[in-house]
């Protein structure tokens, strides 16, 4: 049987196709790249029942996925994240279907895995030797991992704030680690002289085509875990946006194969106030955003000034009817500790920033209170523990107990 039913690549915008079995970037109009498949065939090979039979992560759709021999894999297990029911804040928030989709257990911590597992294995299969990319930490963290287990030389290169345990993790797995006094586009202007002047492979979001079709699978697993029934809503904690549009491309790409009808789920692209570029864009009904001066946000993979997909999670939102939506730094750790009270989830900043969008939507009467909503938690809070004040406390002396 196929083990894949990849067929090329192709430009969103002036679509120009490309093969890959070469080595690809962005086209040659400055697009990202998306990876099809021929999904017609697809349809007639595969049945969806049969998947309860496979290993259980994401490498269950490889059809769906770009490597062509699973000799290429490189995996630690990652995928099948726990799709939870969290009863107590939805009462709390008016809202009796709310779902979290926890990326926070998975390899390395975050969802990053996803992405880093597919790049890396078409990374090994290509035969790339190594490879540099820019990181507000999680990546950097994760493609680290994968990179050492396919034997790949990588530099990472991230801001100086950046969470400190994704530093170290990148540090352990023996990757060569820049740090920059500036933001995720400053450690990418380094990045681009690596490749330009040694040759490196770059592996900047969406500047290779192959980890969006890795955070694809979380809308490909959501869907499977709701048993191929649409959910209403899905918020999602947006910076460089790679997972948005990898779960419209899963949504669109299932629609095809007549897995799943009905209507759209609505996607929301979730920003904090301090780096809004999307939401701004969104609320001008533009289709690319502006360079987002001075941003700042302790939502650390959320704090993209400008993301080089941004038209394509415009185009998500638009075409979902969904919306864009900011949120304060206040709420988001207000949110993030009441999960923790409420629900014993000690989840990521970001991932607790679509609890405040979805509680603000819902306010505003946007969101139904019997509609089917999903938040995606992207990593784990631990990785920001840091950030995070740990009062009250109490402190005896030993006399004293």
């Amino acid at each position: 049987m196929t083990y894949s039913y990849a067929t090329h690549a192709s430009c969103p915008k002036c679509k120009t196709t490309y093969s890959i079995e070469e080595i690809q970037q962005l086209c040659s109009c400055g697009s990202p790249l998306l990876i099809k498949y021929d999904l017609h065939k697809l349809k007639k090979n595969w049945d969806r029942d049969k998947l309860g039979s496979r290993t259980n992560s994401l490498w269950r759709y490889h059809e769906l996925l770009p490597i062509k021999e699973e000799k290429n894999i490189v995996t630690q297990g990652e995928g099948m994240t726990p799709l939870l029911h969290l009863e107590k804040l939805g009462e709390r928030l008016d809202l009796s279907h709310l779902y979290m989709k926890d990326e926070g257990i998975i390899p390395t911590g975050s969802f990053k895995a996803r992405g880093a597992a597919v790049g890396i294995s078409k990374a090994k299969e290509l035969g790339i030797q190594k490879l540099a990319m820019p990181t507000n930490g999680n990546a950097g963290a994760a493609w680290a991992m994968y990179a050492t287990k396919a034997g790949i030389e990588t530099t990472i290169v991230m801001p100086l704030d950046a969470p400190l345990v994704t530093r170290k993790e990148s540090v352990f797995a023996g990757a060569d680690v820049i740090l920059v006094n500036g933001l995720i586009s400053d450690a990418g202007k380094i990045v681009k002289n690596l490749v330009e002047e040694k040759g490196y492979y770059d592996a900047s979001t969406l500047k290779e085509p192959y980890r969006i079709e890795g955070k694809k699978t979380m809308g490909l697993e959501l869907l499977e875990q709701l048993n191929w029934q649409t959910p209403d809503v899905i918020l999602y904690p947006t910076g460089g946006g790679v997972g948005l549009i990898g779960i419209y491309k899963a949504l669109q790409e299932l629609y095809e194969l007549g897995w799943i009808e009905g209507s759209m789920p609505r996607l929301v692209a979730v920003q904090a106030e301090g780096c809004s570029p999307i939401v701004k864009a969104w609320q001008e009904n533009k289709m690319e955003s502006t360079f987002w001066e001075d941003s700042k946000t302790n939502a650390f993979g959320i704090n993209v000034p400008k993301a080089i997909g941004d038209f394509l999670v415009l185009e998500a939102i638009y075409e979902s009817n969904g919306c864009a939506i900011s949120v304060s730094e206040e709420n988001i750790q207000s949110l993030q500790r009441e999960i923790a009270t409420l629900e014993g989830a000690f989840i990521c900043p970001e991932g607790a920033a679509t609890f405040v969008a979805a509680k603000k939507l819902r306010e505003e009467g946007w969101i139904g209170g019997d509609e089917k909503v999903i938040c995606l938690n992207t990593g784990l809070g631990i990785k920001y523990a840091d950030l995070i004040s740990e009062e009250p406390l109490t402190i005896l002396e030993p006399s004293e107990h």
